[in-house]
């Protein structure tokens, strides 16, 4: 036998025991899953606002890949059916039902017609469901999942609706649950207590949350949106990963699999605000609840986990401001948001030194000083000063038409490679998941 027929041989002798002896190390159901495409859990995970930018940013603020950069699939389209930039309801909307609508619409399309979620489906195919964000939860992405509403607005009337669609809640906009009555923003029902008496254990902050046991649970944990992952320590809420957390042990006990979305909401606002450090920090909290996603996905075996941006929000580049490079460093010591910052100040704004070098680490200059003081809006003066010392530029304080990147592990995970409509995502959820996910609609 030559030499190189005896490599070949021995190469495919070795090829053949390494693969028995991975499919010997992996669980049944986990290698059964894998080759069917069909998977029993899906953890639909959406950074608001989030796009390459952030991304490519956020790698330079790490200093290394992040968690997310190895499960990169694909890219999607994001318009909405009444402009080339959508915003967050048209969006998940369009995620949740697979059709377009107008900006504002909550799973509703132009013509009225209510059309079923992916979350509802799976709720009707037995499944347990769960809704997570750091916004209000009556906010507009996870009410795109759990309710149908030509407003985003109408918070009160989402509440009402979320309850019983989902099993496990958890957020901030207790306000939209209360009676006006107790300062809440109902008419006159207290959701709480209709939740309390439908089997959800409530809870309030982090430590009640940690403890709450049961098949239902629902955490609201600010009267609106939750703190900026930079402000929390001001606050006893948990964090995205503890309510991540949270619901995938308590979802995961349903025999019949679960559908859990979470939202890493606080990158939208910090987009918004052009809040460089805000947006860094709350993209490092999104990414600590997809490693924990990720280590139960890969120990399950039979878990999709599939995250993408609803949009993009601010226009953030990587450089700016004439100078070539990065300087994302800047940002490791900024302690506080923008909007924590100004809120500091006195009324005629002579400790914009002492609360830079604070709550930054910045010896501000005079003119930084100036620019400041002078400013119509002191947080979106403050957060301009720290984004140019970082050298991240920004276009807007609204959102962007940019396709957003797709990011994918697990059963069924090839079915999200290239460039898709974000339309076509709940279809292809409902096709891993193996269940009717038929979506005429109908009229309210």
């Amino acid at each position: 036998m030559s030499r190189k027929l005896t490599t070949v041989v021995l190469g495919t002798i070795l090829a053949c025991f390494s693969l028995l002896s991975f499919q010997a190390n992996q669980p049944v159901e986990a290698a059964a899953a894998a080759s069917s495409g069909k998977a029993k859990n899906v953890i639909f995970m959406i950074p608001d606002g989030f796009s390459t930018a952030f991304a490519t940013n956020y790698r330079l603020f790490k200093g290394q890949p992040s968690v997310m950069d190895s499960l990169l699939v694909g890219m999607v389209k994001t318009y909405s059916a009444d402009s080339a930039l959508t915003d967050s309801a048209a969006a998940a909307t369009a995620m949740a039902t697979g059709h377009k609508t107008n900006n504002g619409m909550i799973g509703t399309t132009p013509d009225g017609i209510r059309h079923k979620t992916i979350l509802e489906a799976a709720h009707e195919q037995g499944k347990a469901t769960g809704l997570v964000a750091t916004a209000s939860i009556t906010d507009a992405t996870p009410a795109a999942f759990s309710s149908h509403i030509f407003s985003r607005d109408e918070e009160s009337d989402i509440a009402l609706q979320q309850l019983g669609k989902a099993d496990v809640l958890l957020g901030g906009g207790k306000d939209f649950f209360l009676p006006e009555s107790m300062g809440g923003k109902q008419k006159e029902r207290n959701l709480l207590e209709e939740a309390k008496r439908s089997g959800y254990t409530i809870v309030e902050d982090r430590n009640q949350l940690q403890s709450a046991s049961g098949g239902k649970i629902l955490g609201l944990f600010a009267g609106r949106d939750m703190a900026p992952e930079l402000d929390r320590r001001h606050t006893n809420e948990p964090s995205l990963k503890d309510m991540t957390a949270k619901a995938i042990d308590t979802l995961r006990k349903d025999k019949d699999g679960f559908f859990l979305l979470v939202e890493g909401s606080q990158i939208d606002s910090a987009g918004h605000y052009n809040d460089a450090a805000w947006a860094m920090k709350d993209t490092q909290a999104f990414e600590e609840a997809v490693a924990l996603a990720l280590d139960f996905a890969k120990k399950d075996g039979n878990t999709l986990i599939v995250i993408v941006g609803d949009h993009d929000t601010g226009g953030m580049s990587v450089g700016g401001y004439g100078q070539i490079g990065a300087k994302l460093d800047v940002l490791h010591q900024v302690k506080a948001s923008g909007i924590f910052m100004a809120d500091r100040l006195k009324s005629d704004r002579s400790n914009v030194k002492e609360v830079l070098k604070t709550y930054a680490n910045i010896d501000v200059t005079a003119a930084e000083e100036a620019k400041i003081k002078s400013a119509k809006d002191a947080m979106q003066a403050i957060n301009g000063v720290i984004s140019e010392r970082a050298l991240v530029g920004w276009i807007t304080y609204l959102h962007t038409g940019v396709d957003v990147q797709m990011y994918a592990f697990g059963p069924g995970s090839d079915l999200f490679r290239g460039l898709h409509n974000n339309t076509e995502l709940p279809h292809l959820v409902a096709q891993v998941l193996n269940i009717d996910f038929g979506n005429d609609g109908h009229k309210k």
